[in-house]
């Protein structure tokens, strides 16, 4: 039964509404700003803030994804494999988080964020210029090991491609049962690196994991007794609303500088995050 969020503050919702728009921009590195603003905005622990950033997480980004799937730019083999594997490490990263003194998963946590923030600001500094399939800066680098086909215009399977997607849903499995993100920050940089899908294919199939995932967690984590409540509810509908708004805006704006501005804002909540675990 939903609770009546008639009866909730509006502080939730905007939250909410913020983490999902961030997540709609960028595809990755929203979802990691869920819990900051659970712990600093309603003042939750991480253990409790987790599993309800990732059901705000996943479902905004189930909605985010269908864009992607109705243009036809999920890979979405790809995307199955490294969720049903994510989904299988998502537990023993719930179970760890449950039995790490909070000051380490929150010091764990600001980690995490300061990795996201260096990636952002550094991609968006000079990561243009190999975004596209087949740039110039791409025509001398490497080939990466998961390539597409250019017959059929989709991944070329192997072993080492579905070896590489393995371990990369892995990480983000685990990533997201410890630390309650959607694990874009691991999936978008490491697409990326190690396949030639376009960017926008990267950012939807990002997309479609993270809600694949979240999905698989959110469900362990409500076997387990987990109930958002008003607030938690509130803070997921303000999550679709900033998702929907987000993938509107997107292709309207400089993702370079949004880029920046998220990157620093990041950088800035890592360290109020450090100071948390600190107790500062």
């Amino acid at each position: 039964m939903f609770p009546d969020l008639s009866s909730a503050s509006p502080t939730a919702a905007l939250l909410g509404a913020a983490v999902g728009l961030v997540l709609g921009l960028t595809g990755a590195g929203g979802g990691i700003f869920a819990v900051p603003a659970l712990v600093f905005g309603l003042g939750w622990g991480v253990p409790q803030a987790g599993p309800v950033a990732l059901l705000a997480v996943g479902a905004s980004a189930a909605v985010g994804s269908a864009q992607g799937l109705r243009a036809g730019i999920v890979r979405y083999r790809a995307a199955m494999l490294m969720a049903g594997i994510g989904v299988c490490l998502a537990p023993l990263g719930s179970w760890m988080a449950h039995r790490l003194p909070e000051r380490w998963l929150v010091g764990l946590f600001a980690m995490a964020m300061l990795v996201v923030a260096a990636r952002m600001y550094r991609a968006s500094r000079g990561g243009t210029g190999s975004a596209g399939a087949g740039g110039a800066a791409g025509a001398c680098a490497p080939l990466p090991p998961c390539r597409m086909d250019p017959s059929t215009g989709r991944l070329h399977w192997t072993r080492q491609v579905a070896s590489t997607l393995g371990v990369i849903g892995a990480v983000s499995g685990f990533a997201s049962g410890l630390l309650g993100v959607g694990g874009g920050f691991v999936i978008v940089p490491a697409l990326r690196r190690f396949t030639d899908i376009s960017v926008h294919g990267v950012v939807a199939t990002s997309l479609f994991v993270i809600a694949l995932i979240s999905a698989g967690t959110v469900a362990n984590a409500w076997w387990h007794g987990m109930h958002p409540g008003t607030q938690g509810w509130t803070f997921v509908v303000g999550a679709v609303v900033g998702m929907v708004l987000g993938r509107a805006l997107a292709p309207r704006l400089a993702a370079s500088r949004l880029q920046q501005i998220f990157s620093a804002l990041m950088a800035v909540v890592a360290f109020g995050m450090f100071a948390k675990a600190l107790g500062v």
